[in-house]
């Protein structure tokens, strides 16, 4: 019997874990919503939290780091990669779909597709951190979606992932961010807002609040999540298909792995994950490294 950390890989793709990485905590908000649908799936969650952030960073940067947080995943046997990083979906994407051997999933088609059908033909705006708005990929999808350029606006919100990472949300902090950032979208009469960063989906009450019933929010970790349940079926890779009772009921393992142990990881991250967090194991960036240069291809 084979394993790999703790994974058991002799049973075949299905019952291979999936892989999610994220530059740090938000992708967190991906895996609760993929164990929410999946629950009997294994999971393996990286976040790269001695780089993080990468919304701020530049797309050759970017394109290294998650080449190397892909192959750490394929290393340890993962059957599918969804990349929980929307700076990361925009400038790695393409790549790492053409470079890994398993199924690659991101986060910014599923949220686009989720904003076309949403939206009654207004405008749809998109917030982000820098990174992901300045990349032009949400705006592009929906552009090529059938929208037009006044359809689509789209801003920076920098502040609102060091906010909810503090705990400040239905604070008047918070209140104060969210007004700052979300004016425009308001008075531009948006009817469908994507929340282009895996840490908003904790921010749906403040950004309710302030945008009002009349404007539907697009939550990028479920989209994602519900994408991945998708493409998984479609590879006949769900674990629980055709499988006995017992099978379908297990509760599957996950297993954390961090490129740093910042010391509120755990706290925070319960917060994100919705349950307690256990099982981490710190890589070092030499592994990582080592992992990237398996799937090296033609980077810049």
């Amino acid at each position: 019997m084979i394993r790999e950390g703790g994974f058991d890989l002799s049973g075949g793709k299905r019952f291979q874990p999936i892989g999610v990485f994220d530059s740090g905590l938000g992708g967190l908000t991906v895996l609760r919503s993929l164990h929410r649908r999946l629950p009997c799936e294994d999971m393996i969650y990286f976040g790269d939290t001695a780089r993080v952030p990468y919304g701020t960073k530049g797309e050759t940067t970017v394109r290294s780091f998650a080449r190397q947080d892909a192959g750490l995943l394929v290393s340890k046997g993962v059957k599918m990669v969804v990349v929980a990083c929307n700076t990361a979906s925009a400038f790695a994407l393409d790549y790492l779909r053409e470079t890994l051997p398993v199924p690659v999933l991101g986060v910014i088609e599923p949220g686009v597709a989720a904003a076309l059908e949403a939206t009654g033909g207004g405008v749809v705006g998109v917030i982000g951190t820098s990174g992901t708005i300045r990349s032009g990929r949400y705006q592009e999808g929906l552009l090529a979606g059938g929208l037009n350029q006044d359809q689509v606006l789209a801003l920076e919100c920098p502040l609102l992932v060091p906010l909810v990472e503090e705990d400040k949300m239905g604070q008047t902090l918070m209140h104060l961010a969210v007004k700052q950032y979300l004016q425009p979208l308001k008075d531009a009469g948006v009817d469908t807002l994507i929340l282009g960063c895996t840490h908003y989906p904790l921010l749906k009450d403040d950004i309710g609040e302030f945008m009002g019933p009349e404007t539907v929010l697009v939550d990028s970790a479920e989209m994602l999540a519900e994408a991945a349940v998708v493409m998984l079926r479609s590879d006949e890779l769900l674990r629980r298909d055709g499988a006995s009772e017992s099978e379908v009921s297990r509760v599957g393992k996950m297993s954390f792995f961090l490129s740093d142990l910042p010391w509120k990881f755990a706290d925070v991250g319960k917060r994100f994950l919705g349950r307690p967090i256990a099982d981490i194991t710190i890589v070092g960036l030499d592994e990582m490294e080592a992992a990237g240069d398996q799937h090296e291809g033609d980077l810049p």
